[in-house]
């Protein structure tokens, strides 16, 4: 599937390309531009979730957040989550070894929603084109909403 969208995206440039050389080449070079502005702080980004991944292992992180850990599981669960940067095809196997590891629903329901809504290694960047005023909103509101979503994954699995 991915090579599908590869091949797609470079049958579009080449149709661009065709189309409209100079106005194809512009973006290109914008495009460019962008990637090299952004780049320090995603190498930095990259670093740092490598170092903490390095130093916790699943194992240890369920022994945290386990299903008798309660309110305090959930909280740090969160929290992890809102600082650590993981992919979502990582992210989601990482969750499934944690639930078998005997972490709780609850907490993993925490973890895996601010780990893909709230983003406190990525607020300079959020900074730099929202604001900070937006940046901040978005973040409180995303972590708020990450609690509630646990909170109604840990109503649901009781029923």
């Amino acid at each position: 599937m991915t090579e599908f969208f590869y091949i797609a995206a470079f049958g579009a440039l080449a149709l661009s390309l065709v189309k409209d050389r100079g106005k194809t080449v512009s973006a290109l070079k914008k495009g460019w531009q962008a990637l090299a502005r952004i780049l320090p702080q995603f190498v930095g980004i990259i670093l740092f979730v490598g170092i903490m991944l390095a130093f916790l292992s699943p194992e240890v992180i369920s022994r945290i957040i386990g299903s008798d850990s309660g309110a305090g599981g959930v909280i740090l669960a969160s929290l992890v989550g809102a600082v650590t940067l993981i992919p979502g095809f990582i992210a989601f196997p990482t969750a499934s070894l944690l639930l078998g590891s005997g972490a709780g629903l609850m907490q993993i329901a925490a973890f895996i929603s601010s780990l893909m809504m709230v983003g406190v290694m990525t607020f300079p960047v959020e900074t730099v084109y929202f604001g900070k005023r937006l940046a901040v909103l978005r973040n409180s509101l995303a972590y708020l909403f990450s609690l509630l979503a646990a909170f109604i994954i840990g109503m649901v699995v009781v029923l």
